[in-house]
């Protein structure tokens, strides 16, 4: 198995297990704030401790790091922080299997962001699977036990949450590709682990100064509730790491083709872990933007 592909796949597993320790601390543990914070403040010293260990175990110093590197980190740093607190936000309002599915909705997303801002191309058959993922967040917006219409499901709030994770995971994916090909290194480990030192570093400290601001109680609650939110963190860090390393070796669409085993990952987690019942409807939903998830992938 090539080394891409691994990274892919473990990437998706330690993502969907960090997700479920985020749903269980935004339960009544910590706020929705708290836990995306919790994510960061034990991922930081994680990441830096593996960085540092790499470069003395390489004798490789530290790169330069130059201002577009910052520029696409702190970008993608940002967009990560607001896409992870609308997913535990969600996470309140649906099961877990629909909030992950919600956030993959980042690929089609990406297609249509290009075409708005940038001009790029997007194929007939590309649009084809654009509109076969309109099916699934039209079947996953209505909110099961509720006479809804189909505009109040579409502008609820759960779509909503889910649709804007989506279009931040872009931004952020992108940007750490964009910052991670600023190093120059040919080392594709070294690129990752120091791009996702500098990103997390930069969230832990942004995160805290906007809780101690905001809601000064959640700091000492993180504290508390470190049992778990240090594997919050440690999850995080293996998991982006894995996604970093896979972006660095080969092109964005073929890793996210293979990432999307986390809909099967969140499928099991939402049923045997949660117990969530998962209804005929949204398991269809599901099927239908996963089909167009990796349609547009193969076609672009």
């Amino acid at each position: 198995m090539e080394l891409w592909i691994f990274a892919s796949v473990a990437a998706a597993l330690f993502q969907t297990v960090r997700f479920m320790l985020q749903k269980v601390l935004s339960m009544d543990v910590l706020s929705t704030a708290g836990s995306t914070f919790a994510r960061f403040a034990y991922a930081a010293p994680a990441a830096m401790g593996v960085t540092l260990a790499y470069l003395w175990f390489r004798e490789t110093p530290f790169p330069v790091l130059n201002g577009w590197f910052w520029f696409y980190a702190m970008l993608g740093g940002v967009s990560q922080i607001l896409a992870t607190v609308c997913v535990v936000a969600l996470f309140r309002q649906r099961n877990f299997a629909v909030g992950i599915t919600f956030k993959k909705t980042e690929v089609i997303q990406t297609a249509i962001v290009g075409v708005a801002l940038f001009g790029a191309e997007v194929s007939i058959e590309g649009w084809g699977a654009i509109l076969i993922g309109l099916v699934g967040v039209l079947l996953l917006s209505r909110t099961p036990g509720l006479d809804q219409g189909l505009w109040t499901s579409l502008t609820s709030r759960a779509t909503g949450l889910g649709l804007t994770s989506g279009f931040f995971f872009a931004f952020s994916g992108t940007s750490y590709r964009a910052a991670s090909l600023q190093i120059d290194s040919e080392d594709a480990l070294l690129r990752a682990a120091v791009t996702l030192t500098c990103v997390t570093a930069s969230q832990f400290i942004g995160m805290a100064l906007w809780l101690r601001w905001r809601e000064p109680g959640q700091l000492s609650a993180v504290w508390r509730a470190r049992r778990v939110a240090v594997w919050v963190g440690l999850t995080s860090m293996a998991g982006s790491m894995g996604w970093f390393t896979a972006f660095t070796l080969q092109t964005a669409a073929y890793v996210q083709a293979v990432g999307q085993i986390e809909l099967i990952f969140s499928l099991m987690a939402s049923v045997l872990f949660f117990k969530e019942t998962v209804t005929a409807r949204e398991l269809i939903g599901i099927g239908f933007l996963a089909l167009s998830i990796l349609t547009f992938i193969l076609v672009i």
